[in-house]
Order: C-alpha cells, then sequence, then structure tokens
C-alpha cells in the first residue's frame, strides 16, 4: 500500500478529505475535457485505488461508504463521456457487415497514433527513459490487475482464456516472474523508487487516464466486455513496441532488467493477442451479442488514449505537438 498523494485541485482536495474521513460537503463541479484535467483523473485514481491495493492511511471500510462510491460515480460518468467522445470516430470506421474479428483488426490497422516506442529505440535519452519508466510504473506496478476483476464475470472459454493469459502476467507460478515484479527489478536497476505508487506524483493526467480507464472497465461488471476489448487491444499493439524499446535501452547501456522486463513480453504478448482476440472476445461475444459494441468501445479507447498519452510523453520531451494536451 501507499499514503495519499498530494492535492491538484478542488476536486481532487474534495476526495482526499473524503478519504481522511471528513464529509466536505457538495462536490465541485466537474467540467471541461476530464482526459486531460489531473484534478479530476487524480481524484479518480485514488477512488480506485480503494479497489487495488488501497492506502495506508485510509479507513478500508471506505472501499464501500455510499458518499464515497456516490462521488465516484458521479466522476466516473463524466470521465465514460468523454471516452465516448474520443473514441467516437474511431469507432465510425467499423463496417457493421464484418464480423468480430474482422472489427477489431479495423481498429487496430487504422491506429494512428505517435510511436513513442520508436522515440525510445532512436531518440530518447536515458532522462527521457526514467521519465517513461517512472509513468509507466503507475500500471506496470500492479500490472493486469484492473483486467483480473473480470475473471469471476465469464464463463466457459472465455473464463480460462482470460485465466490463461493472466497465469502468464502474473509469473506462470512463480513469485520472481511477476511482470509487476520484473518492472520494480527494472525501476531499481535504474536507480528509481520500485515502491508501488511512489510516483504518483509526477504522472500526469494523460497517464492516470489510462490506468482510471482500466479500472472503470475492470471493477464494474457492467463493463466486463469493454475490459476485454480493452485488453484484445492492450496485448495486439504490445509485441513490436517492446521489442523496439528493449533496443532503446540496450542503445542507452541500460540495466539489463530493463531489457529483461520488454523482453518478456515481445513473444508473449503475441500469444496473448491471439488469445485475447480469439479466445476471449470473440466467443464472449457469440454468448452475449448484447456486449458487442462495448468490446469495440473498449478497443477504441485503449489505443485512442495510449495515443493521447504518447502526444503528451512526446510533447513534454519537445518532440511533438500534444494536440488537446496542455502544454
Amino acid at each position: 500500500m501507499t499514503t495519499l498523494p498530494g492535492e491538484r485541485g478542488a476536486v481532487s482536495a474534495h476526495v482526499l478529505r473524503m478519504l481522511r474521513g471528513d464529509r466536505p460537503g457538495p462536490l465541485p463541479e466537474v467540467a471541461g475535457d476530464v482526459l486531460v484535467d489531473e484534478d479530476v483523473q487524480l481524484a479518480l485514481w485514488c477512488l480506485f485505488e480503494l479497489h487495488h491495493r488501497g492506502f495506508d492511511d485510509v479507513d478500508p471500510d471506505l472501499e464501500w461508504d455510499p458518499e464515497v462510491i456516490r462521488v465516484r460515480r458521479v466522476l466516473e460518468a463524466a470521465h465514460l463521456a468523454a471516452v465516448r467522445d474520443l473514441t467516437r470516430e474511431r469507432l465510425e470506421q467499423v463496417d457493421a457487415r464484418d464480423d468480430l474479428v474482422d472489427q477489431i483488426d479495423t481498429l487496430l490497422a487504422v491506429d494512428d497514433g505517435p510511436s513513442l516506442a520508436e522515440h525510445l529505440r532512436r531518440h530518447a535519452d536515458a532522462d527521457q527513459f526514467r521519465d517513461f519508466l517512472r509513468q509507466r510504473s503507475i500500471y506496470h506496478l500492479k500490472e493486469s490487475d484492473p483486467h483480473a476483476f473480470v475473471v469471476p464475470r465469464l464463463d466457459g472459454t472465455p473464463k480460462v482464456a482470460l485465466a490463461e493469459l493472466q497465469y502468464d502476467e502474473f509469473g506462470a507460478g512463480r513469485p520472481a516472474a511477476l511482470h509487476s515484479t520484473l518492472f520494480a527489478d527494472a525501476l531499481a536497476a535504474c536507480g528509481l523508487d520500485p515502491t508501488y505508487g511512489a510516483y504518483i506524483d509526477e504522472a500526469r493526467a494523460t497517464t492516470l487516464a489510462v490506468n482510471t480507464t482500466m479500472s472503470i472497465f475492470g471493477v464494474n461488471r457492467r463493463w466486463r466486455g469493454a475490459a476485454m476489448g480493452h485488453l484484445a487491444a492492450f496485448e495486439s499493439t504490445s509485441s513490436l513496441p517492446c521489442r523496439w524499446i528493449t533496443s532503446g535501452a540496450r542503445r542507452l547501456g541500460l540495466p539489463e532488467e530493463v531489457a529483461t522486463y520488454y523482453e518478456e513480453h515481445i513473444e508473449a504478448d503475441a500469444v496473448h493477442e491471439q488469445l485475447a482476440v480469439r479466445s476471449i472476445c470473440a466467443p464472449l461475444v457469440a454468448a452475449e451479442p448484447d456486449l458487442h459494441d462495448d468490446v469495440l468501445l473498449g478497443v477504441a479507447a485503449c489505443l485512442e488514449l495510449d495515443a493521447l498519452a504518447a502526444r503528451d510523453q512526446l510533447a513534454q520531451w519537445g518532440h511533438a505537438t500534444a494536440v488537446g494536451v496542455p502544454a
């Protein structure tokens, strides 16, 4: 566990007061694009962290406190509305006559986001690479946990396939091979803090938005289809970038633990891609057709939010203009 982070505005201040046991009155108004609002994103991250590792300085009973859940639902609704807006144009590329696998392939094929991995491969300096690792630590120190919430919400082939995929992510029976542990090893080898949540006060709004989206989809049974679509896109777009990031780490002479982490994903995620698309999403939608649009939303959300975070990261380094992201 970790301790509560510092506030970043009126909304996060309100939530942090709640989590410290106060009743701070009405929730401040939430307006604008919440996906690039670090105040709202930090508040959401804190509320969902109650369902993950929690906080040393927060009463565990607040996880299901009615007022805490009410505030979370208000912020969730604003976040989901923004995700729908962000993904609308990409989803319009899908041909309704195609089957689900072809539709997912279409969404993946039109991915035109900036290649952060290519920058790390060829151009990043060591400070930029460490900045990248600090931002990614928000997810990778609890890697695959948001998708694991979905296991008891599936049955049959999708459940078995998700369990198989998660077994790999969680070390295949070896605690030292947990992907979160491998990433912690990479952080420590680079002289960075491997403690869970150590860099939350540095996390940018877009980094937090990537993470809160996964938690919204994973924690809410209503969004199990979107969670599996997100997983399919995540695994389908991981293998080649991991190869490039590995190359960049070696180009810079970073500790071997960094390359070890990313090499673990080069072959594994190529296999996981097929599991996620063909053995989870396709049979899930065949059994529950009402989840079809949610699965596609999850795919598009993963791609668009990753692109948003990549533009932001590159803009911080002076290598791109971040559309819609404050400098």
